[in-house]
């Protein structure tokens, strides 16, 4: 914002006149990247308690009763509960996008729009891309399962690492999966139908399977004993 007042103010005449000076000051103000900067009503109002919140002073002598600041302190934050819920957090808040990253890279498909994309890919003998978006689906219906936590800069063995804490039957599969997804992705293999089959294959059978953590137990007493 600061570069483009910049930039204005120096394509302007080099002596303008006050006049001048002031239209040009108005008609980059006017711009609307200037108007969507400004505060709205619930920033300033939410500014405004928490500065009246950090001025509080209690005790000594010309200050308000302690009760009647807690009162009144009660009120607000259930003022201010009651406006987040009708108005939402202050713009300042809403204006960060969180990007989904995925591998190191900004991807918000969901598991099964990659597993559509992936089928695409190798309709058309694509394995390259088939064989990633399939291990990106594995990656991805395990976090919409919350039971991988797809962080900025988690790697494809990283995956499967924490996958295998929860499916130890197939950490050999999983690791060989994300050496499939690391060749083609950043090693320039070419990949091919057989990689693509043992990817696929094991998303399926993931998608069948339960985590070790919930599956059941059965209660000693009721094992039969060995005859």
């Amino acid at each position: 914002m600061t570069r483009r007042l910049t930039a204005a103010v120096l394509a302007a005449p080099l002596e303008p006149d006050a006049d001048e000076a002031r239209e040009l000051l108005l008609d980059e103000l006017a711009k609307l990247e200037y108007a969507q900067a400004q505060p709205t009503w619930f920033d300033l109002l939410t500014q405004s308690i928490v500065e009246w919140f950090a001025g509080l002073r209690f005790g000594g002598t010309g200050g308000l009763p302690i009760g009647v600041l807690i009162v009144g302190a009660v009120l607000i934050a259930l003022a201010v509960i009651a406006a987040l819920l009708i108005y939402g957090l202050p713009r300042w808040r809403r204006r960060s996008t969180v990007l989904a990253d995925l591998f190191g890279e900004s991807d918000a498909r969901t598991a099964r729009e990659l597993r559509r994309d992936a089928a695409a890919a190798a309709a058309r003998d694509d394995w390259r891309t088939a064989i990633a978006d399939r291990y990106r689906a594995i990656a991805r219906s395990l976090d919409e399962r919350t039971l991988v936590a797809l962080l900025p800069g988690t790697t494809a063995h990283a995956v499967a690492r924490q996958a295998a804490r929860e499916f130890p039957d197939a950490a050999a599969e999983l690791e060989a999966a994300a050496d499939l997804f690391d060749g083609v992705r950043y090693l320039d293999h070419e990949g091919d139908r057989a990689g693509y089959e043992r990817v696929r294959v094991l998303d399926d059978r993931l998608v069948r399977s339960s985590p070790l953590l919930e599956r059941p137990t059965v209660p000693s007493e009721l094992v039969e004993a060995p005859r």
